[in-house]
């Protein structure tokens, strides 16, 4: 039997501290999976659910953007995807009559973890202007609501229209559709605090914003390495693609600050050999400064010039350029500086030379930890010119591989959703439906804070996502939502962003991935796109969580027929009624979806081209593939001083907390911790278990503080820190973003230590 969700917050101020573990998964996960699933849905829900993820005649996981290959385990899913399951798939619910019983104020008041222990969302809610708490409405009158906000705007540029990597494709690509129909590209996403930097790096320098490289790509490599990112806990089916590529040779690199469970051995717990003793999947840990992976590629490259016939000349002189200008910058690549960028000795760079050199196939992998950070473009530019260097682009076994943290984020994007979009798209839109869109840029994310912060804008309408617990610089963040006329959120669940409002506010409950969709053109499906290029369909199987419900597809198409009205040439109730007709616009707006409604009919789906990867060709400015050479930058820490990144929890989701422990970190019953290597803790005076506030230090001069974190000494590297979001979301400063995509650097935040108060 399912239990009933937490009436209090627990108390996280004794968290206990445990030694990290050294392995993943196993019979652990498979314990935990099962007792999450079972408080939240009970036990023949489980079964009957669980056993629908990531089939081909099932539902697409809310989780992580991992591919599934074409051959499917009987439980294809992982344990934090079964937490995402089960928490989506609840038996919990939060009525009209919850909030009458908790004003705005209390929901303020309470953990992100209490929030959404609660269940899920059973009807619209509107918070009028002045009132304390949220009241039931109905789903025209919500509508209405919003039409009269964007209709009296002053220009449609006052409106922000956010988008969750969890939308599928067919909301997202309806959303864009009526955002820039409304006129405007204010389109921020979760990307934007993610792959962005990503998405730059590669569009500049191989002429698309996506990774090159398929599951069988990883299995045929000889040497993966993976560079800020850990598996285990953000993406846990790739360790069993990291097993498979092992058994066939594969050699496996990681680059971190922090020693990851998941990498040391995976215990797969598919297999009874696997439960019990694993595979040690690291051949090389380089235990990495935080910020030094950009001077640590630019060596490497330098070595694999100085040493013959270690580039692949052919490749270089027919399929790039750039690369005299790119040779010379590598050339003057020194070690005592790549020495104190990286922390790392002579001997382990040289270890990690004669992997790169006996690889003929090699991948390269990477998440947050090189994203986020000011010099994160730069940084992946120079992993590009890594592979470039030895043809490692454009053939079996190799390539760049940006491992996506959202189900749908990179399928988002590819229906439009983008700040900046391409202008043979928005062509492509106006001959398909009739209107001139606009063709200046929006604001992405953090340019949409401070349109908020300043007035400039004064709606903000959000599908999905937690867009308060999600961004930096939570007091100026918080502050500027506040200013709006309206907010509004497309939701399953509670979380910290429906208790920061503007004046007005509105709760839009909408369908889950695991709940059936029918509309009047009987029942539907949608699809996603995996992080490595792969489109399939989505199916729930169970009966909505509430009567009241409306799919993503349907607030959408309903919104825009209240605020465009009868002038619009859209069809929008075809939309709602039948997602087979979205679709069909799709295909013939969205290169590689032609005939979309028939490849999706076909079991897995079907994988999108890609250019670079299909047949060596670089759609980039000078039709090859780019070399570049930037200045080596890493972060200057001053002494007394740590660099401090933000992290998950293994019990976490981006901003949704499945529990308040991080069991392979050994951190139990609480979240308000803070990572500090023994010898850096002893420098600075704190003692294990102790208690400090976190000051982070910019140039702005501005004091942020996050108070009352339990000291734990923890194997990080040398002169770095490590907490969880979105409680340290706090430090990271509003302006302190990636050059090129303005993407937070959140993994870059100077502290300093303060006796807790």
């Amino acid at each position: 039997m399912a239990s009933k969700p937490p009436a209090g917050d627990p108390v996280q101020d004794a968290p206990q501290v445990a030694e990290p573990l050294h392995a993943a998964a196993g019979l652990p996960a498979v314990g935990y999976t099962l007792k999450i699933a079972q408080q939240q849905m009970g036990v023949r829900r489980t079964a009957r659910t669980l056993l629908k993820v990531n089939q081909k005649d099932g539902f697409d996981c809310p989780g992580c953007a991992w591919p599934e290959g074409d051959h499917r385990h009987t439980a294809e899913f992982c344990e934090n995807g079964a937490k995402a399951v089960a928490e989506e798939a609840t038996l919990r619910r939060v009525t009209p009559d919850f909030f009458a019983r908790h004003s705005l104020a209390d929901l303020a008041s309470r953990s992100g973890y209490w929030l959404g222990q609660q269940g899920r969302i059973t009807q619209p809610m509107f918070l009028p202007e002045g009132a304390d708490r949220y009241e039931a409405v109905g789903w025209e009158r919500a509508f209405e609501i919003i039409a009269e906000e964007l209709t009296a705007l002053s220009s449609p540029d006052e409106a922000l229209f956010y988008t969750s990597g969890r939308t599928s494709n067919e909301a997202a690509f309806l959303l864009q559709l009526f955002a820039r129909e409304f006129g405007t590209n204010n389109l921020p996403d979760c990307s934007n605090m993610c792959h962005e930097s990503s998405g730059s790096a590669l569009t500049e320098t191989i002429g698309i914003g996506k990774g090159s490289v398929s599951l069988e790509d990883l299995h045929q490599a000889d040497l993966i390495i993976v560079a800020g990112q850990n598996p285990g806990t953000n993406h846990p089916r790739m360790l069993s693609a990291l097993e498979k590529a092992k058994a066939a040779g594969a050699r496996i690199m990681s680059v971190n600050p922090l020693p990851e469970a998941g990498m040391e051995r995976f215990k797969n717990p598919q297999t009874p050999l696997g439960m019990i003793k694993g595979v040690a999947l690291n051949d090389l840990f380089l235990q990495i400064r935080i910020g030094g992976d950009q001077a640590l590629f630019r060596l490497l490259n330098k070595l694999v010039l100085q040493t013959q016939g270690a580039v692949d000349e052919e490749f270089v002189r027919e399929h790039t350029h750039g690369y005299e200008e790119f040779a010379a910058a590598a050339r003057a690549a020194d070690w005592d500086e790549t020495l104190a960028a990286t922390g790392l000795d002579r001997a382990a760079i040289e270890r990690a030379l004669a992997m790169v050199l006996e690889s003929k196939r090699t991948v390269v992998c990477w998440a947050m930890g090189l994203t986020q950070h000011k010099h994160s473009v730069a940084t992946i530019r120079e992993v590009v010119n890594f592979l470039l260097l030895r043809g490692n682009i454009g053939r079996p076994g190799a390539g760049v591989c940006p491992v996506r943290g959202h189900s749908n984020v990179q399928g988002d994007r590819t229906m439009g959703i983008f700040e900046r979009p391409a202008p043979a798209f928005l062509d492509a839109l106006e001959r398909e439906f009739g209107f001139a869109p606009p063709r200046h840029h929006g604001f992405d994310v953090v340019r949409s804070i401070r349109a908020l912060r300043d007035g400039e804008a004064k709606v903000f309408f959000a599908m999905g996502g937690n867009f308060v617990g999600a961004t930096p610089d939570t007091e100026v963040t918080e502050a500027a939502v506040r200013r709006a006329r309206l907010t509004v959120h497309v939701s399953t669940k509670l979380n910290r962003s429906h208790a920061v409002t503007g004046a007005r506010a509105l709760i839009l409950p909408t369908l889950g991935r695991t709940d059936k969709d029918v509309q009047a053109g009987g029942r539907q499906v949608v699809t996603v796109e995996d992080s490595m290029g792969m489109v399939h369909a989505s199916r729930g199987n169970l009966a909505p969580a509430s009567p009241h419900l409306l799919s993503e597809p349907a607030i959408v198409a309903r919104l825009a027929r209240a605020v465009l009205g009868p002038e619009s040439l859209t069809p929008w109730e075809e939309f709602e009624k039948d997602y087979g007709t979205i679709r069909d616009r799709i295909a013939r707006v969205v290169p590689g979806f032609e005939d979309f409604n028939t490849k999706i009919a076909r079991p897995g789906g079907f994988t999108l081209p890609h250019a670079p990867r299909d047949e060596r060709r670089f759609p980039t400015a000078t039709g090859k593939a780019n070399f570049t050479a930037a200045p080596i930058e890493y972060p200057k820490v001053p002494a007394g001083r740590l660099l401090l990144q933000t992290l998950r929890s293994h019990d976490q989701y981006n901003t949704t907390i499945y529990g308040l422990d991080d069991r392979y970190r050994g951190i139990k019953g609480g979240r308000r911790v803070v990572l500090v290597n023994p010898d850096d803790a002893a420098e600075l005076g704190l003692g294990d278990g102790s208690y400090t506030d976190l000051v982070s230090e910019w140039k702005d001069g501005v004091e942020r503080r996050a108070a009352g974190f339990r000291v734990v000494h923890y194997p990080t590297a040398r002169g770095c820190a490590a907490a969880y979001y979105p409680e340290t979301n706090v430090l990271v400063p509003l302006d302190s973003t990636a050059d090129t995509s303005n993407t937070p650097a959140s993994k870059s935040v100077v502290v300093r230590f303060e006796q807790a108060g």
